[in-house]
């Protein structure tokens, strides 16, 4: 299916690893050239040498900025003035108990997690609406936004954030073909997951092993019983980017594999 994605410029936050590489790859297996962001300017720039090999119908651009930070926003704003696709994907996420967190913490992750996302579709919004050519603005949430975690409390309160930041921004869409959605992945194989099994499940040898136990024992209620892939994250977020899905709108859209036990 051609996804009608070809030339269009898209911004990935958080694209050298994950979920957020993933999205890059297939936005840029559709012919959309993307801005690939990270904090250190060597990985991303070994990003692109990768990607370039792999997709040479596309183009790349580094955006080494860490984009939790005012100033270095604003030399990506400078540096990029206008996108057609953004995808908010940057966020931190750690296992920590409510007590264990001070407020500090709390305010880390809002300004990771959320004011930042917010910064980027405040700037690229109202160009967005100018050009009126098939926007997009996708937040990546999770399932703990709607499911929240007692062992990520932080975590889940700035991706319930998204939700509702979505849905309030798309109340400015309307009557143009702008879009605002998020999707939720469930649990997915990326490295900082890798990382988790690998501190919850030491006495496994192997990411198969513990993924497994992982399922079983921390994501029952998963109805596939397995980690999602990165890649198929990607592929959906790059059908809700395409003006193929342009009657999404303000939509919490979730690719959980089941995991959430209800219907909405």
């Amino acid at each position: 299916m051609d996804l009608k994605l070809s030339n269009k410029l898209a911004l990935v936050t958080g694209s050298t690893k994950g979920i957020g590489r993933a999205i890059a790859e297939s936005l840029a297996a559709e012919g959309t050239n993307v801005i690939i962001n990270g904090r250190s300017l060597d990985v991303v720039e070994k990003v692109i040498e990768d990607l370039s090999k792999k997709y040479p119908q596309s183009a790349f651009y580094p955006a080494a900025y860490d984009l939790s930070v005012e100033k270095e926003r604003q030399a990506l704003f400078q540096a990029f003035p206008e996108v057609d696709i953004l995808v908010n994907n940057m966020a931190i996420f750690n296992d920590a108990k409510f007590e264990e967190i001070d407020l500090d913490e709390w305010r880390r992750y809002f300004e990771v997690n959320s004011i930042s996302g917010i910064a980027l579709a405040k700037f690229y919004l109202p160009k967005m609406l100018a050009k009126n050519s098939n926007g997009r603005i996708i937040f990546i949430a999770s399932e703990a936004a709607i499911m929240p975690s007692p062992e990520m409390p932080h975590y889940s309160m700035t991706k319930t954030m998204n939700l509702s930041l979505a849905k309030a921004l798309s109340r400015e869409t309307v009557g143009t073909t702008v879009t605002i959605n998020t999707v939720m992945p469930g649990s997915t194989l990326t490295e900082g997951v890798e990382s988790l099994l690998a501190s919850l499940y030491p006495e496994l040898d192997s990411v198969e092993e513990r993924s497994r136990a992982f399922m079983v024992n921390n994501r029952p209620t998963s109805t596939i019983q397995r980690l999602i892939h990165p890649e198929e994250i990607g592929n959906f977020v790059a059908y809700v980017a395409s003006p193929l899905a342009g009657a999404f709108s303000g939509e919490a859209l979730r690719m959980d594999g089941g995991l959430v036990p209800t219907i909405f």
